[in-house]
């Protein structure tokens, strides 16, 4: 009986994502919107899908729970916190040069058929297929871009936001933190960690950068995303090699 009430929390667990979304999405329509709040909301709700899938294969739920699909209860949650609730924000705010409302929606389409593909999560190898919608962090850093650097920066996050869609739906793949392959799975997730510390400590001020030397802290954080993408590359060619 133990077991299953552990298993069932779980669920109930990764199901209390959307609570935080909803936190987020009621921030995204008020009239005095302060994207600061989204960001926090959208913040914890990254913590729990980062301790759902280990405490999940820890207290085995697809055995104990298994009338109860928490895949799709997280393939939800995921959607509405990565892609749909952050993009919303990006149109919100205007971050985004031109036709704002067809470049949200198609990475929001591109990123819902990425959901839905059934070989876009390969566990067992260590890799996503395809851009794995980390639209939330994407949409930090065009709030940023497009506040501190104006029209350059907006047109450079247009570039961006424009590419990782292609990236989404083209057979690329990318490491996936909980599953890569040793020893870079304490590398990618120590890293990300310290990454996520450094996004954090601009929020108190976003989009707008700090005094204290947010240009120096924007551009440190982005090593992570560079190394990421980078490995990404070099662990995708060197598998398909083998």
């Amino acid at each position: 009986m133990g077991r299953k009430v552990r298993a069932y929390f779980v669920h109930l667990f990764t199901a209390s994502g959307v609570a935080f979304a909803f936190l987020a999405m009621r921030e995204v329509v008020r009239v005095d919107l302060d994207p600061r709040w989204v960001f926090g909301w959208l913040t914890l709700a990254v913590f729990i899908d980062a301790a759902d899938g280990p405490l999940a294969r820890l207290w085995d739920v697809k055995l104990y729970a298994s009338r109860i699909l928490g895949k799709t209860i997280d393939l939800i949650v995921d959607y509405l916190t990565f892609t749909f609730i952050p993009l919303t924000l990006v149109w919100r705010m205007d971050w985004l040069p031109g036709w704002d409302g067809l470049w949200v929606t198609l990475a929001m389409v591109a990123s819902l058929l990425g959901f839905a593909n059934t070989a876009a999560k390969q566990s067992q190898e260590g890799f996503f297929l395809g851009f794995p919608s980390y639209w939330n962090v994407v949409a930090y850093y065009v709030g940023l871009l497009a506040v501190e650097y104006g029209a350059v920066g907006a047109y450079v996050s247009l570039g961006s936001v424009l590419t990782l869609t292609v990236l989404t739906l083209v057979p690329v793949r990318f490491v996936y933190p909980n599953a890569a392959p040793t020893p870079w799975r304490a590398i990618v997730t120590v890293g990300g960690v310290a990454w996520l510390g450094l996004l954090l400590a601009l929020l108190p001020t976003f989009p707008e950068l700090p005094a204290w030397g947010g240009d120096w802290v924007l551009g440190v954080s982005f090593v992570y995303p560079a190394f990421y993408f980078g490995l990404s590359g070099w662990l995708d060619w060197t598998s398909r090699q083998s």
